[in-house]
């Protein structure tokens, strides 16, 4: 792949961190239980170490034409979801709320991230270039089944509130 292409593709995954942390941010900013706050927050940062890992293969992408070796062999992404925080958030968030929609906003930023990161590791020949966005994929595939599970349960106590469930 041309350098002008790569240079696109990790600038437009910046990009893409950038907005999904501003969107947990307001998230967590506008939410009023401390579980929510928490869990935005948890959010919020793991964007932040994404766009830090970017930047730092931008660099290294512009000054050598390679992306930097860079501890990427581990699935971090793919630890164990904070049950006992999710429990918390999905008990505390009002499906009506702004945080259930910053949920629903959230979960196409992370679908469109898997997807994007899932394709560059698929079609990147430089071997430090696909551990980084199958890595990046794996968390952002953690981060979407947090936020589907935490949007599957406004679902259930929306039918169960209001009597929706078959007889």
């Amino acid at each position: 792949m041309n350098k002008s292409n790569t240079l696109n593709i990790l600038k437009n995954a910046f990009l893409m961190e950038r907005q999904g942390k501003n969107l947990y941010e307001i998230a967590r900013d506008k939410a009023e239980d401390e579980s929510v706050k928490t869990f935005f927050q948890s959010l919020a940062d793991d964007e932040q170490d994404h766009m830090d890992i970017l930047e730092k293969q931008f660099k290294s992408y512009m000054s050598s034409g390679k992306f930097a070796a860079g501890g990427y062999d581990n699935d971090g992404g793919t630890e164990p979801a904070q049950d006992i925080l999710s429990t918390a958030v999905k008990a505390n968030i009002n499906a009506a709320s702004f945080e259930a929609t910053a949920i629903t906003a959230a979960i196409g930023f992370e679908q469109n991230a898997v997807k994007l990161y899932a394709l560059r590791s698929e079609g990147a020949e430089d071997p430090e270039e696909k551990k980084l966005y199958k890595w990046l994929s794996l968390w952002e595939k953690t981060h979407l089944q947090q936020l589907i599970s935490i949007q599957e349960s406004f679902m259930d106590r929306i039918w169960e509130d209001n009597s929706f469930w078959p007889m």
